[in-house]
C-alpha cells in the first residue's frame, strides 16, 4: 500500500490545472467552476451511500476512491490538500467528538 498517494495524488491534481481540458477530467472540472466540482462531490457522496447501503463491497471501494478523487479535485480548487485535512485530523486526535464540535460554536 503507498500511504503517500494522496500527496502524489495532489500534486497531479495541481498539474492538471494548467493542462488542456479537452485532454483532461480534472482540467474540464477546473474549467467548469466550482459549482461543477461541488456537484461531483455532491453526485459521488450518493453512490457512495448508495453502495453501502447494496452491501457490495467492492462497489463500496469503488465509489469512496470516486467520492475521495472528486474531494481532492475540490480542495485543490480551494487552494488547500490532503495535509490540510489531515493536520486537521491530527488536532482533533483524541479528543472527544461532542468537546471538539463544541469548540467549533
Amino acid at each position: 500500500m503507498n500511504d503517500d498517494i494522496l500527496s502524489r495524488l495532489a500534486q497531479e491534481l495541481e498539474k492538471r490545472k494548467l493542462a488542456d481540458e479537452n485532454d483532461s477530467y480534472v482540467a474540464s472540472l477546473y474549467k467548469k467552476g466550482t459549482d461543477a466540482i461541488l456537484q461531483k462531490v455532491g453526485e459521488e457522496s450518493i453512490e457512495t451511500i448508495i453502495a453501502v447501503k447494496s452491501g457490495d463491497k467492492k462497489e463500496i471501494i469503488a465509489e469512496t476512491a470516486d467520492l475521495w478523487f472528486h474531494t481532492l479535485v475540490m480542495l485543490a480548487d480551494q487552494g488547500l490538500g490532503p495535509a490540510d485535512v489531515v493536520q486537521e485530523l491530527a488536532r482533533r486526535f483524541g479528543v472527544s467528538g461532542h468537546t471538539e464540535k463544541a469548540s467549533r460554536s
